[in-house]
């Protein structure tokens, strides 16, 4: 009875750890997740090839990463596609320093995570990494009306097409105009130049075109018929002279 008694106590948890292999084990706590790539998730855009390649000439791509995987706010990115960089004026890029360059990324960049929700509530304006969003810096100001976003600079003003990646830490959002901050293009603007001031004409000296005055034309004409005159009265007083010369012979 003992060694029965005994084998049964063995047999039963014995039967049961077959039939149920994974009660057993311990569960297995959820390896962590892997980094964030900024760069993977716009090439897998298809439409982002200046924005990528202004991040990696400027290194604001790895000021970007290292943010999102060394943060818990999170990022959020206004992506302008190909066609909103086409269609700035020619050479806008290139007539930037460096820094602007760095500026002009920074401030499509937000140091936190903004869902599209986020947009119905968010205190304009929004503070971007470019820094200071006091008016004539980098101000941007976002509002949103239904399922509509609408971003305004004051430059430019564009709107948010859709959202190309979100996960509760990242947040991408393809934009339809390259964002222009005031810091930049406003404070730069040429200014008009001011019109050619109109020649005066100096009134005090006649114009070589001008009509003599009468009296220049009076002056010359008794200067001409004054010595005739003269003559003929010299004539006429030989003449009478003789007669009454002849008479009184």
């Amino acid at each position: 009875m003992t060694k029965g008694y005994i084998a049964t106590l063995l047999i039963f948890p014995l039967i049961s750890l077959i039939l149920n292999p994974t009660s057993a084990q311990p569960a297995s706590a959820p390896g962590p997740a892997g980094p964030r790539n900024v760069t993977a998730i716009l090439e897998k855009g298809g439409q982002f090839t200046t924005l990528l390649r202004l991040m990696k000439s400027t290194q604001e791509i790895d000021q970007i990463n290292n943010q999102l995987n060394n943060s818990n706010s999170g990022v959020t990115i206004f992506a302008p596609t190909d066609n909103a960089f086409n269609s700035l004026p020619a050479g806008t890029l290139n007539s930037l320093t460096d820094q602007q360059k760095v500026s002009l990324l920074q401030f499509h960049v937000i140091p936190n995570y903004l869902s599209t929700a986020n947009f119905q509530t968010v205190s304009n304006p929004l503070r971007t990494q470019a820094g200071n969003s006091a008016n004539g810096e980098f101000p941007l100001n976002v509002t949103a009306a239904g399922q509509q976003v609408n971003i305004s600079t004051g430059v430019v003003n564009a709107t948010v097409d859709n959202a190309v990646y979100s996960d509760g830490q990242l947040a991408v959002y393809q934009v339809n105009q390259v964002l222009l901050p005031q810091s930049i293009f406003a404070a730069h603007s040429p200014a008009a130049a001011p019109a050619p001031a109109e020649a005066k004409k100096d009134k005090s000296k006649p114009t070589s075109e001008s009509p003599a005055s009468s009296d220049d034309v009076d002056t010359t004409s008794n200067s001409a018929t004054g010595p005739a005159i003269d003559q003929g009265m010299r004539v006429a007083l030989v003449g009478l002279f003789c007669l009454f010369a002849w008479g009184f012979l």
